[in-house]
């Protein structure tokens, strides 16, 4: 079948079968279908949809267009969690090693902010010498030694979805529900994962908006992810304010080495805890999160990877040279701490990137974040800016304006933990 009869097919709300969608993908990635037309059929499935069951034959393509990790070659159980991104989403850094100390391997491969969205890889950056591209007899050997090893994405794993997400991302059809699922989902199926644990974002600081949408990604990762034979969970989870106080690279590392001490924001502290008792839960491994995270052992375990990826702790992390404290035009309750606008702010700051190609300054961004629901006094903080003088200070003060809002009477904070939908 020639590829526009598959574009045809598709644009004309047809399902198509597993041997069509393995031609297209197959073709694409060794360049015999050119951008153009897989450009075409992206559209056509953004408009479209898919079936779970299509959904589930373009992950297993896209899956398999590159190398997949035998999970015999990873000792002991296997699990990971993947996040849709927010701001402020530091939770990765300190869990792995948590469930790593549990007794769980946590093989983790993680990506790079882009926009307003941080990515672990940057902050894990933070950490000098830390390096995300072991290769993989030494990720295999991180792994069998520590339990975890948070790496990048290899030219080797799933090299269809690095073409067709290049391609969604200059031709506005990044929001589909399938081509998001399968680009997930594809990446992290090539790890040799039993199980996953997928935390999905909704709120202003987040891909998806609304519950609605949100929901729908949620169960459209859970049935691809059962359809292809693993275990899966996802939550739901609150991001109409930042998770945790602080944003930014090195910022958020040192809020994740304080959860590895059992200490801490609330929030990120006990997201952390939660999505672990759900990684273990997957894979049947009984220990107490709770526990390990409070008498050393998970610290422990990520000062070993850390090491083992060749960062050094002790040399400690980069200081921005300005910090300014943001503060309060008037007693109250805090009422708003909008994380897209937040997200924002980092972003002018140089935490994060406009286009891939950018640069990151791992040392700024915001810090002693506010929570809905807080009370302070005129003149406090509702922030801290972290500054080395390259921002517009007056599109960073817009942005922060528009952040933060204070009100005469209490204001309840919304729950953290929106929904859980299961296989």
């Amino acid at each position: 079948m020639l590829p526009q009869w598959i574009i045809e097919k598709k644009r004309d709300g047809a399902e198509l079968d597993a041997g069509e969608i393995r031609a297209f993908i197959d073709g694409h990635t060794k360049g015999e279908i050119p951008d153009y037309q897989m450009s075409a059929l992206a559209m056509a499935i953004y408009f479209q949809g898919m079936t779970p069951r299509e959904t589930a034959d373009l992950t297993l393509a896209m899956m398999e267009s590159g190398k997949v990790i035998d999970p015999e070659s990873i000792r002991g159980v296997k699990v990971d969690k993947h996040s849709t991104g927010g701001i402020g989403d530091k939770i990765s850094i300190p869990l792995a090693p948590l469930v790593a100390a549990c007794g769980a391997t946590v093989p983790m491969i993680s990506g790079r902010g882009l926009g307003i969205t941080g990515g672990t890889l940057d902050k894990l950056e933070s950490i000098p010498g830390y390096r995300v591209d072991l290769s993989e007899e030494e990720f295999f050997a991180t792994l069998d030694e520590v339990g975890c090893s948070m790496i990048g994405q290899t030219a080797e794993i799933a090299p269809a979805d690095k073409k067709l997400y290049a391609l969604r991302d200059v031709t506005a059809t990044v929001p589909s529900i399938p081509l998001i699922v399968s680009s997930i989902m594809s990446k992290k199926l090539a790890e040799g994962t039993d199980a996953l644990v997928l935390d999905v974002k909704r709120g202003s600081g987040a891909f998806m908006k609304n519950s609605a949408d949100a929901r729908a990604l949620a169960q459209g990762l859970v049935d691809t992810g059962v359809a292809m034979g693993k275990k899966v969970v996802a939550l739901i989870t609150n991001m109409d304010q930042p998770l945790g106080r602080a944003v930014g690279n090195a910022l958020e590392v040192r809020e994740a080495l304080e959860i590895l001490r059992g200490e801490g924001p609330a929030d990120s502290r006990g997201l952390t805890l939660t999505l672990a008792e759900r990684m273990l839960e997957l894979v049947g491994v009984k220990a107490n999160a709770s526990t390990v995270l409070t008498n050393g052992a998970a610290f422990a375990k990520f000062e070993r990877m850390v090491a083992r990826h060749g960062g050094d702790l002790a040399a400690g992390l980069p200081v921005a040279e300005h910090q300014i404290p943001l503060p309060a035009p008037r007693p109250g309750y805090i009422a708003k701490a909008d994380a897209e606008a937040i997200g924002r702010a980092a972003l002018l700051l140089g935490a994060g990137r406009a286009k891939t190609t950018d640069a990151i300054d791992h040392a700024v961004g915001i810090s002693d974040l506010k929570k809905v629901g807080e009370f302070v006094e005129q003149g406090e903080p509702l922030c801290v800016i972290h500054s080395n003088g390259r921002e517009n200070e007056t599109q960073l003060r817009a942005a922060l304006d528009r952040a933060f809002a204070v009100s005469d009477a209490p204001v309840e904070p919304k729950e953290l933990i929106h929904e859980i939908i299961t296989g």
